[in-house]
């Protein structure tokens, strides 16, 4: 299965082999922030996967394990494509949101439902976590 997209420009772009080693929905405050919406739909690639062309402008923030995100998005258009954790070179998680075929998104978790608003529906038959699963 291959997997491709990129930001709104198409600057940023990707190709994943997949199927992704998991999918989900993140409601954390950081995740709505950088997507606009009530969470950030994504997909966990093992790096040696994925492959990346164009630069990106990253942000980096305080992740929820004390370490540092890192959000990876176009410096033209501002769309954001791919994001991962620092020190954690082995993975990619892929926003979904810029996928070229969005129907091969298939959620299969949801984290931080603590941080969900009241308002945001949360998809059907996905295992639920109230932070971050071990």
């Amino acid at each position: 299965m291959r997997i491709t997209g990129g930001c709104l420009c198409g600057g940023v772009r990707y190709e994943a082999e997949g199927p992704p080693d998991y999918t989900g929905h993140c409601y954390c405050a950081d995740c709505r922030k950088a997507s606009g919406g009530p969470f950030i739909p994504f997909m966990g690639f093992l790096a040696s996967a994925v492959r990346f062309s164009g630069m990106t402008r990253q942000f980096r923030s305080p992740a929820f394990n004390g370490g540092e995100a890192v959000r990876n998005s176009c410096p033209n258009c501002g769309g954001l494509v791919f994001g991962g954790v620092v020190g954690e070179s082995d993975s990619h998680t892929i926003y979904a949101g810029s996928l070229d075929d969005p129907s091969l998104f298939k959620p299969q978790i949801a984290i931080f439902n603590r941080d969900r608003p009241d308002w945001a529906p949360l998809p059907p038959d996905v295992a639920v976590f109230e932070t971050m699963p071990d």
